[in-house]
């Protein structure tokens, strides 16, 4: 099965965004962004929400036509515009570069979205991260917190009754000093084997007698 992957860069004071929206603060070198181009291109899809849609297509689509543009970024054009995307939003008619536009996060479709084929799927922005949460849909979360204290701005994480007890499975520091923490859910490695083997158990049953 597919797993949801939340993946954001916050501060240390755990904002994903300052006060007026601004980004500027994210320190990420060349050693992040190749790590981020290697784990994305392995992705089976992008979900996001519509003012990240619009904030990458004004600048991805040609980034790599620019000779002066660092070579990961260039790399990371093609990656981007490649990757299915679903685009979240009640205002959108339609979205280009490989986007499909769904109204609403509906429980039933994103669980059937994760048993299709391929590789995982992640999430990006606060508000969708939000409703995954409220609907109990994230298995891993992708947190790259930067050496930056801003202060004031937009916190990444709201307030919610979606209570989750998380799992270490990775942390790196890069060199820039952004360190890389990820999670998964408590348990979910042991319930994902438990399903195997049931499902094995119950093969194993029905060709025993037959069926």
């Amino acid at each position: 099965m597919r797993k949801i992957i939340l993946s954001m860069s916050v501060s240390l004071d755990g904002f994903f965004e300052g006060p007026n929206r601004e980004i500027d603060w994210h320190m990420v070198d060349d050693e992040l962004h190749r790590h981020m181009n290697e784990r994305i291109g392995a992705l089976g899809g992008l979900l996001t929400g519509r003012v990240t849609h619009e904030l990458m297509v004004r600048y991805w689509p040609a980034a790599d036509q620019d000779p002066a543009n660092p070579e990961a970024i260039r790399e990371f054009a093609p990656i981007w515009r490649d990757m299915p995307k679903i685009v979240f939003s009640r205002t959108l008619d339609r979205a280009d570069w490989n986007a499909t536009v769904v109204r609403e996060v509906a429980p039933d479709v994103i669980r059937a979205l994760k048993e299709q084929e391929g590789g995982d799927l992640a999430v990006g922005g606060a508000e969708l991260a939000a409703e995954f949460r409220r609907h109990d849909l994230i298995d891993e979360y992708a947190i790259y917190v930067h050496p930056v204290l801003l202060g004031r701005g937009r916190p990444l994480f709201h307030d919610t009754d979606a209570f989750a007890r998380l799992r270490l499975v990775e942390s790196r520091v890069f060199g820039n000093g952004v360190v890389l923490l990820r999670y998964t859910r408590a348990g979910a490695d042991a319930a994902a084997d438990t399903a195997t083997a049931t499902a094995d158990t119950a093969r194993e049953a029905g060709a025993g007698t037959g069926a």
